[in-house]
């Protein structure tokens, strides 16, 4: 090779280096630029669930600005303490995190508030002492959402003049100490006192999932089929519930055998509510991820947030619901 080659291809190499660096440097500002959030999701228990992961993971990608670190607790709150203690350790701008329970939260978020680190917590609340160590909370009133579901049971009684009439109810809760199921619990609780002739004759655990709620209802059904309506914490129960009642020979129909209630409103549920298996269906949104990211951006402007921010729900039942009321879910 001539000399004069050499140099020339010493120069391509050197401005080919050059270009590199600059690549690299490019790139290197851009991740600076981005908002780190680490996001401890309590779990994949339901397609409720894993709609709200993947809305969070939609908002919060780096297209949008962000690096986000996921971490699955699979229903331990141990697994979500240390993901939050690793978030910390990482140094992230904000932490995201929907708590399995409400109690037990307290140490954790006072050493995120200590390291300057601001915690947006979703969906489930956590009790008032650890709620002053947030920096705001995105998710549903769950009393509320239970509240819509005992006046619309009432109401329903009424018009089929059954408000005299002996009403025996199975009560299938959720997580016990999440406030999903406090809140909803309440509701029914508080509903049951105010009424002498609302009996119930099973309160039981479903833990949120279909599979356990079918094994909680098959043992219910062993003691007794003499009921009335059955009051579910969320959809996967009411799932759950419908198939050992159907198996055990039972009828869910709201104007002639069991009528079932529900919470979430996904897609299938929604699709029982058509058939009538489902009376009523409250709405749970889980697309809770636009929330978070309007309320990082406008952390990031220095601007004042609200503390509590409510996701906005609706409820529908079996007299009322379309098919294309359900076509239109993005759940």
């Amino acid at each position: 090779m001539s000399k004069w080659k050499l140099v020339a291809v010493a120069c391509l190499m050197a401005i080919l280096c050059g270009c590199v660096m600059r690549m690299q440097q490019t790139m290197s500002q851009d991740e600076e630029n981005l908002i780190v959030v680490g996001f401890s999701q309590v779990g994949a228990e339901s397609e409720w669930r894993v709609t709200n992961t993947e809305s969070i993971k939609s908002a919060l990608s780096e297209e949008n600005g962000y690096v986000l670190i996921f971490e699955d607790a699979r229903q331990e709150q141990e697994n979500q303490i240390r993901a939050i203690r690793s978030f910390i350790q990482q140094d992230v701008d904000y932490i995201v995190f929907s708590p399995k329970v409400e109690t037990g939260w307290k140490t954790v978020l006072q050493e995120a508030k200590d390291a300057g680190i601001p915690v947006i917590m979703i969906d489930r609340d956590v009790e008032e002492e650890s709620r002053k160590l947030l920096t705001a909370y995105i998710g549903s009133d769950f009393y509320k959402e239970g509240k819509k579901a005992v006046v619309w049971l009432e109401d329903f009684l009424e018009k089929q003049g059954r408000t005299e009439e002996p009403l025996r109810i199975v009560h299938i809760q959720g997580t016990i100490g999440s406030s999903a199921q406090i809140g909803r619990t309440r509701a029914m609780e508080e509903a049951v006192a105010r009424h002498p002739n609302w009996e119930l004759v099973a309160q039981e655990c479903g833990d949120f999932t279909r599979a356990k709620t079918y094994e909680v209802m098959s043992g219910i059904l062993e003691k007794t089929k003499d009921i009335d309506v059955v009051y579910c914490e969320n959809d996967g129960e009411a799932l759950g519930a419908i198939d050992a009642m159907e198996e055990a020979g039972l009828k869910c129909d709201p104007e002639d055998g069991v009528i079932v209630i529900s919470f979430d409103a996904t897609r299938l549920a929604l699709q029982y509510c058509l058939e009538g298996k489902i009376a009523l269906n409250v709405e749970c949104n889980p697309l809770q991820g636009p929330y978070v990211d309007e309320v990082i951006k406008r952390l990031e402007r220095g601007e004042t947030i609200e503390r509590e921010i409510y996701v906005e729900e609706t409820q529908f039942d079996y007299l009322t619901i379309t098919q294309e009321m359900i076509d239109s879910r993005k759940y």
